[in-house]
């Protein structure tokens, strides 16, 4: 039985002071349930993204989603985290739920508020996605060890500075059209490839234009099986997932290879039927310039240590052969950790289903593929989603 996303809704994502968890969840879950046209009494299951760490002192969230609607109380509700990848952890859960036909309706939210958190204590909570006893002193925290990263990249292959500043340029441009991003605005290769008091450098050859953003936001999407999707105004049909979790530590596996991705890729591709040349755009996690490289190369895109070709050329771009990060990505539109995995969903659903924004629509869109990343290639998700109509 396949899954299908017949309603979504989307925070703008960036710095939210006014907002609480609370407060993000209940209007995320609200507009959602709105927009699939179903009332709360319609769901069957509730499953929450909210990865935490420290963020907020408030856990044990998941009957939070309970307080969009007293129709929601006694409904079923979990909460599922799996570090950057969380979101899309929950929307995999759903899935299941509808697959193995405990659940006809499943309503999805993934959110995350940052930014109420200093600087210093933000690197301790993402710390928390690494292997602390080897990596628990990074300097800079997940960017030092995407430094390193990034270091041991070019030791092998070469200096692929000009490629990331390429990949940083085109999705701070794709993320001018997209209204839920945090960062609207077009910085232009030359100033991504140039060392400046503005963009200076972060970790190792990484700079600023790098890495992605300290976010606050949500999103919340509805899923129904197929029988019942039938009869919704609009309905993308999750055709193919993957999910392949890798060892923790970086020590037990080759880095510059992102494998677990790979073997995510191959099994969602392999579960809808399609190649990775069918598709029509791809989101991918580019939580650093660098993961985003490796990324193309895991995917089959290119062979290992090409991925800068894919971008130099112009494959990567909106109007190339393979679109990647049209929404700008969570460099651009931000990366508030448990939405994130949701937010790709409904950014690609958008796309589906022809309504993303203007100047964002990748045109004729018809297939698309998802990968959102735990840790260093930790959790590795995909989804391939086609639109039913």
């Amino acid at each position: 039985m396949t899954a299908c996303i017949v309603g979504w809704a989307h925070t703008p994502f960036g710095k939210q002071d006014a907002e609480t968890v609370e407060g993000l969840i209940t209007r995320v879950a609200n507009a959602a349930l709105e927009d699939a046209g179903i009332g709360p009494d319609d769901v069957d299951e509730i499953v929450l993204g909210h990865f935490n760490a420290g963020f907020s002192p408030q856990d044990f969230t998941a009957a939070l989603v309970l307080q969009a609607d007293p129709q929601l109380r006694f409904k079923p509700a979990t909460r599922v985290e799996n570090a950057c990848a969380t979101g899309s952890a929950a929307v995999h859960q759903g899935v299941r739920a509808i697959a193995s036909g405990a659940a006809r309706i499943v309503l999805v939210v993934g959110v995350e508020q940052m930014t109420r958190t200093p600087g210093p204590e933000i690197g301790r909570n993402l710390l928390r996605a690494s292997y602390l006893p080897e990596d628990g002193d990074t300097i800079g925290g997940f960017a030092g060890i995407f430094g390193k990263i990034a270091q041991a990249y070019f030791q092998k292959y070469g200096d692929a500075s000009d490629a990331l500043a390429m990949i940083a340029a085109k999705n701070h441009k794709n993320g001018v059209a997209n209204p839920y991003a945090q960062m609207r605005k077009d910085f232009g290769y030359d100033f991504c490839r140039s060392e400046s008091e503005r963009n200076p450098f972060v970790a190792g050859p990484l700079k600023r234009t790098d890495c992605s953003l300290v976010s606050d936001g949500a999103a919340a999407l509805v899923l129904m099986d197929d029988d019942t999707a039938r009869s919704a105004r609009k309905a993308i049909s999750i055709i193919g997932t993957g999910h392949a979790q890798d060892f923790l530590p970086m020590s037990r596996r080759n880095i510059l290879e992102f494998e677990g991705c790979t073997v995510a890729w191959q099994r969602a591709l392999s579960k809808a039927g399609v190649a990775l040349s069918d598709l029509s755009f791809v989101e991918t996690h580019d939580c650093f310039t660098i993961a985003e490289l490796i990324e193309y190369e895991a995917m089959g895109l290119t062979l290992k240590g090409q991925g800068a070709r894919a971008i130099k050329e112009g494959w990567t771009q909106k109007d190339g052969r393979l679109p990647i990060n049209p929404s700008g990505g969570l460099k651009a539109k931000g990366h508030p950790i448990g939405a994130t995995g949701v937010s790709m969903h409904v950014m690609s659903a958008m796309q589906l289903a022809g309504e993303a924004p203007d100047g964002m629509q990748i045109r004729a869109a018809r297939l698309a593929g998802i990968f959102n990343m735990g840790g260093t290639a930790v959790a590795n998700y995909v989804s391939i989603l086609e639109p039913v109509r």
